[in-house]
């Protein structure tokens, strides 16, 4: 064959992975590399904040009246510790690193994939594409790994407030849960979850992918700190607390163990404003605030290091 014959295909070049093939395979690994990053990153992530998050879910639960059993997060802590230890405050930690690392691989891989599709010449997104992105990665997330997991662990610590505790661990407290109220019974709050999550990614993606832009001015190749991507991400991290504790709340109350005296997500929030005002809206949001402003900027750092590694050891 003539290489000069311009039908002639030399054996070592494949056009499929020239040009625009060579963009589409490069579209695709950047969106499994943010799987594998975003994995590992959620995994790491969620043993460092946990015992906030459990805080947060038990104030949460607290409701105004007889039930009522906690103070403030101080007191919610001693009397965790006192009755259960310190590993109490790690109660559900299982159920969230089983869940966590499919949460994080699903959100950045999908932010990822939403990006490659949506990005502009010179590889950015525009204001409203880094909110259409974040909002398809957060509601990605809330089906696949969010709500199962949140539903699961909201009721492992719901569990633990009641004078006689039924499950015993991960498998056995799934099992009682599907085996009384069905493969549903894992799925409560899906759409509270769907609004939560992905307001929670739009904002927070929107807030980071900004300030990264705001900071290159201009120049995309330039480096962010990690230290200053770690800032960025608390502030896109407060931003979302701010903007979606109410969503939060609701959710967690469907989720919880006593979710059934609510018929749905608007008459769960209806009877939380009849019953316990306006106020009750942003319960354990100082804990919400501290975990999420710590969770965001570790995750963010986390995952650009990670993303950093793959990028050099697979082009």
């Amino acid at each position: 064959m003539n290489p000069a014959n311009p039908k002639f295909i030399h054996p070592f070049k494949r056009p499929w992975l020239t040009d625009n093939g060579a963009a589409a395979a490069a579209a695709g690994n950047t969106g499994v590399k943010g799987i594998i990053a975003g994995g590992i990153t959620g995994g790491i992530e969620i043993c460092i904040t946990f015992p906030t998050e459990y805080v947060k879910t038990q104030l949460q639960l607290d409701e105004k009246g007889g039930q009522k059993q906690y103070t403030g997060i101080v007191d919610c802590v001693k009397k965790t510790v006192k009755s259960h230890g310190f590993l109490g405050l790690y109660r559900g930690l299982s159920v969230l690193l089983y869940g966590s690392i499919p949460k994080s691989a699903v959100r950045f891989g999908s932010f990822e994939a939403f990006k490659n599709k949506m990005a502009r010449e010179d590889g950015t997104l525009s204001p409203s594409g880094r909110l259409l992105c974040g909002l398809g990665a957060g509601v990605m997330e809330a089906i696949f790994a969010v709500t199962p997991m949140e539903t699961v662990k909201v009721k492992f610590i719901n569990d633990q407030r009641s004078g006689n505790p039924r499950f015993r661990g991960f498998v056995h407290g799934v099992g009682i849960i599907v085996k009384e109220q069905g493969i549903g019974g894992v799925y409560k709050g899906l759409s509270a979850t769907i609004m939560k999550q992905g307001s929670n990614q739009a904002i927070r993606f929107f807030v980071m992918e900004s300030l990264k832009d705001l900071y290159k001015g201009g120049d995309k190749d330039k480096k962010v700190p990690k230290m200053v991507v770690g800032a960025f991400g608390a502030f896109a991290g407060a931003a979302s607390v701010f903007g979606n504790t109410p969503i939060d709340v609701v959710k967690t109350r469907m989720q919880g163990l006593e979710a059934s005296k609510y018929k749905n997500t608007l008459h769960c929030a209806t009877q939380i404003w009849k019953n316990e005002g306006p106020m009750a809206f942003y319960k354990g949001t100082v804990p919400r605030l501290s975990r999420v402003c710590l969770d965001v900027a570790i995750t963010f750092m986390i995952y650009d290091s990670f993303m950093e590694v793959f990028n050099k050891i697979w082009p």
